[in-house]
């Protein structure tokens, strides 16, 4: 009998695509989708230097507008696939499946999705992964496992060695009737993680998730944490993101060791018609032989990736221009959903709409 050894990847492990949803009109983003079809597309482009984008669009009209913007963007279209499919939103880190691995095969965990606990509609959400399957996007043999608990993928960051972080005012919020004991049970058995790890601090104004962790803090290799940090005492932010980092330098590895911590500098408030956005340079997304960095036109921007790269020994640290995604309270990381490496269907040459 083959052993199981059933675990969650970390994002630096070798990786078969990144998922994504194509803004259009009939999504949140219609009062200003130029400019996020601007930074969507070089995002896109960006991934497509190092590995397959998986796209999802509503309609093929909508698919070819797409394909076009890609090339004016320079996106390498052979590693561009485009799915057909509803969707409701386009933060696929949310309701995009998080893919677990056992001995080279896969299963799909396929939490509820509510919109944020309710916020938004989000029906056609909740149902991608089941029709991402429906489409033949994944391996064959990856097995559907539908966990009929709230959870999203930027709620969770994992270490690939069984160490789950996250923040206690999301999964309170989600689950309100639930003590931290039974919701700790229920990641690790869902995640086939061996603890979790708890802030009990930070947060972001402008961010409609209730303090999603990869706005907050995030693993990296060898036993090392990056995390959003506030070095300005009279923002209002300070004293949440100061008892955080004391959070974090207080947890151990499971080898009980301190983590290597990288703090990320603090860009000057970004406000839109008096609304603070939520602009965190710990959304950053990680694919094979590079990390993908949020820019907000602000003076510590080269920083914020200098910092990444010390963290991330070895990759290509490229800028993506996000003033348009925090209009929506995400960044680029929000906007991605990575598959392991194995875990997409194609091996044919790709094709577009």
């Amino acid at each position: 009998m083959i052993q199981s050894h059933l675990r969650l990847p970390a994002e630096w492990e070798p990786q078969s695509a990144v998922l994504l949803a194509w803004p259009h009109a009939g999504t949140d983003w219609a009062e200003r989708l130029d400019s996020v079809e601007e930074t969507c597309a070089a995002l896109i482009a960006a991934i497509a230097r190092f590995e397959t984008a998986v796209v999802c669009v509503p309609d093929a009209e909508i698919g070819t507008h797409a394909t076009e913007c890609l090339r004016e963007a320079g996106a390498n279209l052979e590693r561009v696939r485009f799915i057909e499919i509803p969707y409701d939103d386009t933060w696929l880190r949310d309701s995009g499946p998080i893919t677990l691995r056992d001995n080279g095969r896969f299963v799909l965990a396929d939490f509820r999705f509510t919109g944020w606990g309710g916020k938004f509609e989000a029906t056609q959400d909740d149902a991608l992964v089941a029709g991402l399957i429906e489409r033949d996007a994944f391996e064959r043999d990856a097995r559907h496992q539908r966990v009929d608990w709230a959870l999203e993928g930027g709620a969770i960051e994992s270490d690939g060695r069984g160490t789950i972080l996250t923040t206690w005012k999301c999964l309170q919020q989600r689950h309100p009737d639930q003590s931290r004991e039974t919701i700790e049970l229920t990641l690790r058995n869902a995640l086939s993680a061996q603890r979790v790890l708890w802030l009990d601090h930070g947060y972001l104004q402008g961010d409609d998730t209730d303090a999603h962790v990869d706005t907050l803090a995030r693993f990296a290799p060898d036993d090392a944490i990056v995390f959003q940090s506030c070095s300005d005492p009279d923002d209002p932010h300070y004293e949440e993101l100061d008892a955080m980092r004391r959070e974090l330098e207080a947890l151990r590895t499971l080898d009980g060791k301190p983590y290597r911590l990288f703090p990320l500098p603090w860009p000057k408030p970004i406000l839109d018609e008096g609304r603070r956005l939520a602009a965190s340079y710990a959304n950053y997304l990680i694919v094979n032989g590079a990390v993908l960095v949020p820019a907000y036109g602000d003076a510590v921007d080269d920083a914020a990736a200098q910092t990444i790269a010390l963290a991330h020994p070895g990759r290509e640290v490229i800028q993506i221009p996000c003033r348009p995604l925090i209009w929506q309270n995400g960044s680029l990381h929000c906007m991605t959903m990575q598959l392991p490496q194995g875990a997409l269907a194609w091996s044919k040459p790709h094709t577009q709409i």
